[in-house]
């Protein structure tokens, strides 16, 4: 056991980086676009920096697997990435008909969710085996199991409700913070997905560096989305309670993470010393 990142893993995620920047700049500062420029029409532009946002994580969690790396790093953020591209795929030919046939972006995005589930997987499977079962080479520490018990929870959380605007995206409609349809509905679920699958993972693995890095991942993304929400804050409708409930829910989550963060990376120099 090496704890290699294999260098098939790594040519997938150099594959997807691309791919993510050109949704980034589409769907984030060119939101009020998706009618001409997206694959899809996403209304509220809210919708769209949302995905945005999730691609921007998405982001920095690639390039810390095309890198030079360690493969427990960044291992426990592939089944996110796999399930999130797979409810995707499904979620576009559910709505086939909502997408814009023959643009240049369609073909892109079909392209990308019919293979990326299974590139993903495929890395998956080349790197099984890799991970020692315990930080190789570098300092580390271990987050307490209490700690990892109550982020699992809340991860556990995110991914039920996740699957249920998935599986219902009535349920959403009908109470999200801003308008959705059914498809966007599946699309805000499958990126509540993210951090639960994520976080699950803390269960089996007290390691601060199989995680530190995907934090990192998150940490932006919500970073984007908290952004997103002050510049689109008149999309919201704040007669739902789950307009603000939403807002101080991620805000609250950024804090935490961001104080775990750093609590954690305190404890890590400190071990080096």
């Amino acid at each position: 056991m090496t704890d290699r990142v294999h260098p098939f893993t790594r040519v997938v995620g150099a594959i997807i980086i691309p791919f993510l920047v050109a949704a980034v700049v589409l769907l984030y500062p060119l939101a009020d676009t998706t009618d001409k420029l997206f694959a899809w029409t996403i209304r509220p532009p809210i919708t769209a920096m949302l995905l945005g946002s999730a691609y921007v994580g998405g982001i920095v969690f690639f390039v810390h697997v095309v890198r030079p790396n360690r493969w427990h790093a960044v291992r426990h953020g592939f089944p996110a990435v796999l399930l999130f591209a797979t409810l995707l795929a499904v979620a576009t030919f559910l709505h086939w008909d909502r997408f814009h046939f023959g643009h240049l972006s369609f073909i892109v995005w079909v392209t990308l969710y019919v293979t990326t589930p299974f590139l993903v997987l495929a890395a998956m499977i080349v790197n099984r085996g890799e991970d020692p079962g315990r930080a190789v080479a570098e300092p580390d520490t271990t987050l307490p199991r209490w700690l990892r018990i109550l982020l699992a929870l809340i991860g556990l959380c995110s991914l039920v409700v996740g699957l249920v605007l998935f599986v219902a995206p009535q349920l959403a409609i009908s109470m999200w913070a801003w308008p959705l349809t059914p498809l966007t509905a599946r699309v805000c679920g499958a990126i509540l997905t993210l951090p639960g699958m994520v976080n699950v993972w803390m269960l089996g693995d007290a390691r601060w560096s199989a995680f530190r890095q995907i934090f990192q991942a998150q940490l932006v993304s919500l970073a984007a989305i908290l952004l997103a929400l002050l510049l689109r804050g008149g999309e919201l409708l704040w007669s739902r309670p789950s307009a603000p409930l939403l807002v101080c829910g991620l805000a609250g989550a950024f804090v935490v993470y961001l104080a775990l963060y750093v609590w954690a990376e305190r404890r890590r120099v400190t071990a080096a010393r």
